[in-house]
């Protein structure tokens, strides 16, 4: 088999693999740009805890009208929102952190979400909810997607500077009146879009991972605000074109969400121990180049 046999030839022949490659490059140029200000910010596990919330509201809206993208995106959204809101709530009236109360309210909306779509679905459905079909995506899942990759980078365009601001000191930005608290909600509701999008493709368990594998990689390697978006959009990229492929190819016919992920979590072991910013083996070295030094 030849190189454009391999790599090239399934986009080009086949419709369905044209346009989950445009739905990867989509996710991957929306979610991992905000993995990275979810990495910068330390709210890792809160995308996470969003990823599991959508699933209830998803499972409500396929109850209501069945496999319909317009109703399990605006249930998973809504479900998504009024978590982040509770969670919010709850901090701010009890002494427990706001990343406890996501982590129980995320892990009360997985099991709420798993048994809504268990008691009206077959196990097939309840996979696609959870895992996603990137190989099934159509027109509109795409246009979907499309749509809040474009509204994503023209909103973190806007919210650019208050962001960081609010990353590196959120009480100056307080002191200044820079209303820290509606860019954070604001910022939310970019997190939940972005899980929301990459459900059909991923799945509900899945689409976080393409968010947070590739930002938090990219740390490893870049420091710069600007070379850290960039680094994440191309490992996210490459990892969707390498899953695709790989589960094109294969005789067992993987799925291509979690083969996608896969391949973040090994561009995130290769970071770990490659990273020029600070992997492992780069440490050793500069740890040893000093010890020469000093002797």
């Amino acid at each position: 088999m030849s190189l454009y046999e391999y790599l090239i030839a399934p986009f080009t022949e086949f419709s369905f693999m044209r346009y989950a490659l445009a739905s990867v490059v989509f996710l991957a140029l929306s979610a991992s740009l905000v993995g990275v200000f979810l990495v910068m910010r330390r709210m890792s596990l809160i995308g996470d805890a969003l990823s599991h919330a959508v699933l209830p509201g998803a499972a409500i809206g396929y109850m209501i009208a069945g496999l319909s993208l317009p109703a399990m995106s605006l249930g998973g959204f809504i479900a998504g929102m009024l978590m982040a809101f509770f969670a919010g709530l709850v901090s701010r009236f009890t002494e427990l952190k706001e990343d406890a109360n996501f982590a129980a309210f995320y892990l009360s909306s997985l099991a709420i979400g798993v048994i809504l779509v268990s008691l009206g679905s077959n196990s097939v459905e309840l996979l696609h909810l959870l895992f996603g079909s990137v190989l099934a995506v159509d027109l509109t899942s795409l246009r979907l997607m499309g749509g809040v990759a474009s509204l994503t980078i023209i909103a973190l365009a806007i919210m650019f500077r208050p962001l960081m601001m609010e990353s590196i000191d959120p009480l100056f930005l307080r002191a200044v009146n820079g209303r820290g608290g509606l860019w954070h909600v604001a910022f939310l509701v970019l997190v939940v879009m972005n899980l929301v999008a990459g459900f059909q493709a991923l799945g509900t368990l899945m689409s976080v991972g393409l968010m947070m594998l590739p930002a938090i990689s990219a740390r490893l390697w870049v420091r710069n605000m600007g070379a850290l978006m960039f680094v994440s959009a191309l490992g996210a990229l490459i990892c969707g074109y390498a899953g695709l492929l790989l589960s094109y190819h294969h005789p067992a016919n993987i799925p291509s969400g979690p083969t996608i992920i896969l391949f973040c979590g090994v561009w995130y072991l290769i970071s770990i121990l490659f990273g020029i910013n600070s992997g492992i083996v780069m440490r050793l070295l500069r740890k040893k180049h000093h010890k020469i030094q000093a002797s």
